[in-house]
């Protein structure tokens, strides 16, 4: 438009004035030159406040990082802009979703894990509130079964506020050199009695002749171990085996592996297994005992060594749970 203003003056003044053509260029010149700043200058206004308003009803300046970008009035510039921001949204938006489900289903399990035992323990009471206080059998059995289901909701509480601590960083970890292999031989130990009910051979997957020195919390690694283990007992076949394996992963690196031949995973269920109280059997069976936090305990104490954990399993033959620590040097 400038360019056309800019000619067609010329041509007026050259016919019409018959001025010399020097004179006509300059002219034209500043002609031209005030015409484009002059129509550049209101398109990018009248760009501008559309823009600006695009901007105010997708609601991006009420972001602290958006106030910060200044209003673009390329167009090309702005569609990438949105788009990013969509997709953000969008993002933003998943998430919220997913946490809320996940709420929803946390506050679910919750509820049902301590509706159990309080219900149990509610019921001896009011038995023998009822009159069965006065046989001195009756009245010392449904106490000690009242008696165990206050355990069992105290060791969920220590376990939610163990979670808790883990997720919001407020656990601190006494790292220390150890053994790891001894440290495992004590787990094995323990649950010695409990696997031979089973019929489940706990073994290494060598011999370990010289001790294996990691740096961690050895208290939180033998929580790890004896979930893993005892996990690995409840979901094992008769007459199966669990083993263990420490190798080298790298020169500062070692890899501790807790394999079974048990039941084994189904592949769409891993994603979640690390999820507190989620639970591959959804009939709710709680034969097996436990509060579903023991994985996700685990899960949150290696991350808080700044280690990871892995997870290999094939439903109908076994499962391996593999996590990582740092080598003593």
């Amino acid at each position: 438009m400038a360019l056309f203003i800019g000619a067609l003056l010329s041509v007026f003044l050259y016919v019409f004035y018959s001025l010399n053509w020097s004179f006509i260029l300059v002219f034209t010149l500043i002609c031209y030159l005030f015409s484009f700043v002059l129509i550049q200058m209101r398109t990018e206004k009248f760009i501008y406040k559309r823009v600006k308003k695009i901007y105010d009803d997708l609601t991006l300046l009420e972001s602290a990082s958006i106030n910060k970008v200044s209003i673009t009035t390329d167009m090309r510039a702005l569609t990438k802009e949105i788009d990013k921001y969509a997709r953000d949204k969008k993002l933003e938006i998943e998430t919220l979703k997913d946490r809320e489900r996940y709420r929803k289903e946390f506050l679910g399990n919750v509820s049902h894990e301590l509706k159990t035992p309080l219900f149990t323990i509610q019921g001896y009471i009011l038995t023998l509130l009822d009159g069965a206080i006065d046989d001195k059998n009756i009245r010392k059995k449904y106490l000690e079964r009242a008696n165990k289901g206050v355990e069992r909701l105290s060791y969920i509480a220590k376990e939610l506020d163990m979670i808790t601590k883990l997720e919001a960083g407020n656990l601190s970890l006494n790292i220390e050199e150890f053994d790891i292999v001894e440290l495992v031989n004590t787990v094995f130990e323990m649950f010695e009695m409990r696997a031979l009910k089973k019929n489940i051979t706990l073994t290494f997957y060598r011999d370990y002749n010289q001790p294996i020195l990691v740096r961690a919390d050895k208290e939180r690694i033998q929580q790890v171990l004896t979930n893993l283990i005892v996990n690995s007992i409840k979901y094992g076949k008769d007459k199966g085996t669990t083993e263990v394996s420490i190798e080298n992963l790298t020169p500062h690196k070692v890899i501790v592996r807790v394999t079974d031949n048990g039941e084994g995973i189904e592949k769409k269920h891993i994603p979640r297994l690390f999820e507190r109280f989620f639970r591959v059997d959804k009939t709710g069976n709680r034969k097996v005992g436990g509060s579903g936090l023991g994985l996700s305990i685990v899960k949150h104490i290696i991350e808080a060594h700044g280690e990871k954990i892995y997870i290999e399993s094939e439903f109908g033959v076994g499962s391996e749970f593999s996590f990582t620590l740092e080598k003593a040097i």
